[in-house]
Parts: structure tokens; sequence; C-alpha cells
């Protein structure tokens, strides 16, 4: 019997996990708003995160040890990703349709946009900051994945390492921008969609250092070659698309919104 090329994954209790995570979060998360009652919330953000650290775990050990991801998977986990982030486009694409929808034309009540009473942020303080740190890291990415083909190991730790220090500022950035802003969400359409959209954004740059993190550990662990190193590009793929969403968030939003 031929052995196939494609990785048949045995069966794993993790995608329970993870979705009962999901389940505790979001219930958890309007429990806390409405009734300030934090327990749910608490348990889903450690059932995703003994999910992360244990999925991550068994991927790494298929990936490295055992030899299961062929090109034919590799294939299969390129498009995946590819699908992945054509549903976060359409994603964040309903944000920007809340935003123009009520900006372009907005309604008798508003009057005009922004809203009379609100004192919005200016564009080219920390928001023009915040630019150019995402797309330094972008560079520094890109910088890190010829290293890594070159077969460079110390270059591509060196500049994945950086990549992960401006996603960290990045947040640190944005939350000093959250703490000293004049509005907050519950202020109308206006604090609605602004940090809506500019929050959900930052959770994905969250997401993304902590994916270059992990991504950073491997290679130190030299779990990744120069013609096979997936993981760093899914990575890298992500951390590229956090970065162009953030330059029409700062267009549309911070800029032309102001």
């Amino acid at each position: 019997m031929l052995r196939s090329p494609f990785h048949l994954v045995e069966f794993s209790p993790w995608p329970l996990f993870c979705s009962m995570g999901a389940f505790f979060l979001t219930t958890g998360t309007a429990a806390w708003l409405h009734l300030k009652f934090s327990l749910l919330m608490i348990i889903g953000l450690l059932l995703i995160l003994i999910t992360m650290i244990q999925w991550w775990r068994d991927v790494v050990r298929e990936s490295t040890f055992q030899g299961y991801h062929t090109f034919a998977v590799t294939s299969g986990l390129r498009w995946g990703m590819i699908l992945f982030i054509a549903s976060e486009v359409c994603f964040f694409g309903a944000f920007f349709w809340a935003f123009f929808h009520s900006s372009l034309v907005p309604d008798i009540e508003l009057g005009s946009w922004p809203p009379v009473g609100i004192k919005v942020i200016n564009p080219f303080s920390v928001p023009l900051l915040n630019t150019a740190v995402l797309l330094s890291s972008g560079l520094t990415v890109t910088w890190c994945h010829h290293s890594l083909m070159e077969g460079d190991l110390k270059n591509s730790i060196q500049s994945l390492f950086v990549t992960v220090l401006l996603g960290l500022y990045f947040t640190g950035l944005q939350a000093s921008e959250y703490y000293e802003a004049s509005f907050s969400i519950s202020d109308g359409i206006y604090g609605t969609t602004f940090y809506v959209a500019t929050g959900f954004h930052g959770l994905h740059v969250l997401i993304g250092t902590t994916f270059l993190l992990i991504t950073l550990l491997r290679i130190i662990s030299n779990h990744m070659s120069t013609g096979h190193h997936f993981g760093f590009e899914a990575a890298a793929w992500y951390w590229h698309f956090v970065d162009v969403v953030w330059l029409f968030l700062f267009l549309s939003i911070y800029w032309w919104g102001s």
C-alpha cells in the first residue's frame, strides 16, 4: 500500500477546548461588561491559553520531529492561511463599512462628522508614531525572511527579535492612547466605530506578536531550514496583513475622519 503524502491527523481534544474557551470568553466578556462578573471571562482566557500552548506543541512535534508536514501538506497549509487572511479582510471590511456609512452621510442627529463634543485624537501624534513602528516592523520581518532563506541564523534571530519588540511597543503606545483619549466606546457611533475597529486591530497585533514570538523560539531551536519554514511564512503573511490594515485605519479613521 502506497503511503499518502497527506497527514491524517489523530484525535485531538484541542478543537473542543478551543471552542469552549471561545464560548466562555465571549459570554464572560458580556457578563463582565454588563454585570461586572469576570469569572467566566477568566476561565475562557485560561482555556484558550492552554489550548494555544498544547496545540502549538502538537503541531511543532508533527512538523519538526515526526516529519508529517510534507510538500503536499505544506501546500494545503498555504491555501488555508490564504483563505484565513481573506476572511480577515472581510472581517475588517465590515468595520470600515460601518465607519464610512456613518461618516459620509451623517444622520441629522449627528449633524457633522466628527460629532459635536468629540475631541478627536491628533493623527500626527501617537497614531503617526505607531504607523512608523508598524512599517519598521514590516521591514524587519522581511529582513528575517531573507536571512532565513540564506541560512543566516544570527541575522534571522536578531531581526525577528526586533520585530517582536516593535509589536510590543505598538501595543504599549495604543494602550496609552486609549488611556488619554477624551471619549469612550459609549460616546455614540464615533466612539463605537473607533474603538471597535482600532481595538480589534490591536488584538490582531497581539496575536501576531505572539505568533512571531513562537516562531522566534522555533528558529532559535533550529526547527526551520532554508527551504522548509512555512511556520515563519504564515506569521510573516499575517503580520504584513496587520500592517496594511493599520495603514487603512490611519488614513481613514485617524486622518480623514478627524
